[in-house]
């Protein structure tokens, strides 16, 4: 599989242990950086993940900053990207099984090495659950990137929600 990796100043050391561990599975890597621990901005290099993802560039993308929201943020800017936040396993597996989650968002501040390792291998093995309601779900997301508008029964109250 090939990945895009990417994280800030803060997570480098995370995305370095990271890059090692997806090397070491067999997977090629896209490193969008850092190359070092000096100071950069997470928006760049998260963009340029979810970018490359949704261009089809590479299969999945991990993206990293101290909190993981920020870089969540970012990558789920781009349409056809479903980047999830994501700092246990049982979630991990989750957003693969039941979202299709394109790009996994990692706090390296929140979570040490060894669990952003395990939440790794453990969204990397998980695959999407096509068929049923996950797929109409994940198809709905789309719908609604494209800017298509709410549908009957969107769950606001009668009346649209407006006083």
């Amino acid at each position: 599989m090939r990945i895009a990796v990417g994280s800030d100043h803060a997570a480098y050391d995370l995305k370095t242990e990271m890059v090692s561990t997806l090397r070491e599975l067999g997977h090629k890597i896209v490193d969008f950086g850092p190359g070092s621990p000096d100071p950069v901005d997470y928006p760049d290099i998260a963009l340029a993940v979810a970018r490359a993802v949704a261009a089809g560039e590479v299969d999945r993308g991990v993206v990293a900053c101290g909190t993981g929201v920020g870089v969540s943020i970012v990558a789920n800017k781009v349409p056809g990207v479903r980047a999830a936040l994501c700092h246990d396993t049982f979630s991990a597996r989750a957003s693969r099984q039941h979202n299709d989650a394109n790009v996994l968002c990692l706090g390296a501040r929140v979570i040490g090495p060894g669990l952003a390792l395990e939440v790794l291998k453990a969204w990397l093995r998980a695959e999407f659950e096509r068929g049923g309601r996950h797929e109409r779900r994940v198809r709905r997301i789309t719908e609604i990137e494209a800017g298509l508008g709410p549908r009957q029964g969107d769950g606001r109250p009668e009346g649209g929600g407006r006083p």
